[in-house]
């Protein structure tokens, strides 16, 4: 055998320069994809905002309709009520609290808007409006619900995440003054 021979056959492995570009190419791949999967969280993530407001904003006017005098949920106490509530347990969320509005969307309730953790086919036979809990904001993931009763138009002061209602109007946002990827403020959605 000649020493080239020999030469070649012992060469089996990479140089350290054909790694380094390999290495180089990967990471110019990387900053390429990276920011794609990044936008399309952020994309994900306000989608499923703008679902969780549609799914509880269809709740509320639903609620509207079929309580007496068109009220929003909370707007009355969902304590009380002429009914039993036999078996269940009565709301006891007090007159424009987030209490009150999550006992109205989660509970069954009568006509007069107080509820009951079971229904019956005359007094508390409405709702429940939404099947498990009050849905996050999938932007923070908060649940939590502040409620007003002015009337006026939700602007929230803070990026603090969760809800804001009113019970005169029965707007619903979320509670940021935030603004989306595409420079909207997320109380808009």
């Amino acid at each position: 055998m000649s020493p080239k021979t020999l030469r070649r056959a012992g060469r089996s492995g990479f140089t350290l320069i054909e790694l380094l570009i390999v290495v180089i190419i990967l990471a110019i791949l990387a900053a390429i994809v990276i920011p794609q999967f990044s936008s399309s969280t952020a994309d994900a993530k306000e989608a499923a905002l703008d679902a969780n407001l549609a799914s509880m904003r269809n709740a509320i006017e639903l609620y509207k309709v079929q309580h007496t005098n068109n009220i929003f949920p909370g707007a009355v106490a969902s304590s009380g009520g002429a009914g039993a509530c036999t078996g269940g347990t009565k709301g006891t969320g007090a007159l424009n609290t987030a209490q009150a509005f999550t006992d109205s969307m989660l509970m069954y309730s009568d006509a007069a808007g107080q509820t009951c953790t079971l229904s019956d086919a005359t007094d508390y036979k409405f709702g429940p409006y939404l099947r498990k809990a009050i849905p996050s904001d999938a932007i923070t993931g908060s649940t939590a619900i502040v409620v007003t009763s002015t009337g006026a138009p939700i602007a929230p002061a803070a990026a603090t995440g969760g809800w804001a209602y009113d019970t005169k109007s029965g707007q619903i946002v979320m509670n940021s003054n935030a603004t989306d990827s595409k420079g909207a403020a997320y109380s808009t959605h």
